[in-house]
């Protein structure tokens, strides 16, 4: 049951989100992926044809993630065209609020040094560009949240905290394979960090 981040090794619950509806954004950005997998020679040309007949009547995000289940991560932006990242994006922030949404491209690196303000990265619409992102925290007061989905999981357990706790709020589906592993490293002071799933309509922030 989502709450606090419990040891490694206990079973997470289950998840809807799987379930949640696709949008045509969501199925341009599949389409485009199966295409580059394609000319790279992972899928035949029958095995392209029907996985994107597939992808273009997609109900749901599950949906698509069964169809790239089997194939490496790879960069497309929101324009549908592969996407370069940084090898370290360092974002620095005092005293106001800092947010990361939409289609931004992950690095292979984030450090984050912020004071005394509250910082959201919302990694459900982000170009993933490999496997794991290690995120090195350096953050004193304010609160940060993560906003994570389908096939996305949170490793805090290299973080050290002071005077501040983490709570996770989102359950990963056992049955979802993992395309981006976030790995905190650093210290915290004071505040929270906050693992949540994208807000649904009819629910009301706790």
């Amino acid at each position: 049951m989502p709450g606090e981040i419990v040891p490694a090794g206990s079973a997470p619950g289950p998840s809807a989100l799987p379930a949640l509806r696709a949008s045509h954004a969501d199925r341009d950005r599949v389409v485009a992926m199966l295409g580059v997998a394609a000319g790279d020679g992972r899928l035949t040309a029958d095995e392209l044809d029907q996985r994107v007949e597939a992808a273009l009547s997609a109900r749901t995000v599950g949906d698509l993630a069964a169809l790239t289940a089997d194939l490496p991560p790879i960069s497309i932006s929101t324009s549908g065209v592969p996407a370069e990242s940084r090898d370290v994006l360092r974002i620095e922030q005092k005293f106001s609020r800092l947010e990361r949404t939409g289609g931004w491209v992950l690095p292979r690196r984030l450090e984050l040094a912020a004071e005394w303000c509250n910082v959201t990265l919302d990694f459900t619409q982000a170009v993933i560009t490999q496997d794991t992102l290690e995120i090195d925290v350096d953050m004193q007061g304010g609160n940060l949240t993560l906003i994570v989905g389908p096939g996305i999981t949170v490793d805090p357990y290299g973080l050290t905290l002071e005077f501040s706790k983490i709570k996770n709020q989102y359950a990963p589906d056992p049955g979802t394979p993992v395309r981006l592993r976030i790995e905190l490293i650093g210290k915290k002071g004071f505040g929270r960090i906050r693992v949540r799933g994208p807000r649904r309509w009819g629910t009301r922030r706790s």
